[in-house]
């Protein structure tokens, strides 16, 4: 038995807030302009997402933001049925990708433009960008 959820939606961008840091302004200065990257270590190589200060491979504080192809596999996904401002009805699915270009390193992102019933581990995904608070832009994703 299976259940029909309907689309997947989109969160509303205007209640997403973001802050930053040293470590994570460069993520959301590229995703200003629509480009999706990972910190990745500029001593080892190490991939690390969520970016830390620190490389955990080698205790480098030197980072490199590279552009990736905007690509990823979908790695893990929920189905939630309520909004999680309201608690109103609202289909969303939130997942965690596999982004490539950046061995190791994973997302947590929403998924857009598919049944929710139709999402599937190891799916291949596009990035898209959602309009969130103070001009940022978040990056979704969406089948490729």
């Amino acid at each position: 038995m299976s259940i029909e959820y309907g689309e997947a939606q989109l969160l509303p961008g205007e209640k997403i807030a973001i802050t930053t840091d040293t470590a994570t302004e460069p993520f959301w200065k590229k995703a200003k302009e629509r480009k999706l990257t990972a910190c990745r270590c500029a001593s080892c190589g190490h991939f690390r997402m969520p970016p830390t200060p620190y490389c955990p491979e080698c205790q480098s504080r030197e980072m490199s933001w590279p552009d990736l192809p905007g690509t990823a596999t979908v790695f893990s996904f929920a189905i939630c049925t309520r909004s999680p401002y309201s608690g109103e009805p609202l289909i969303y699915v939130p997942v965690v990708v596999d982004l490539d270009g950046a061995p190791g390193a994973r997302l947590v992102s929403n998924l857009i433009g598919i049944k929710a019933e139709d999402v599937e581990i190891g799916m291949k995904v596009t990035v898209d960008w959602n309009p969130i608070q103070d001009d940022w832009l978040l990056p979704i994703f969406r089948p490729v």
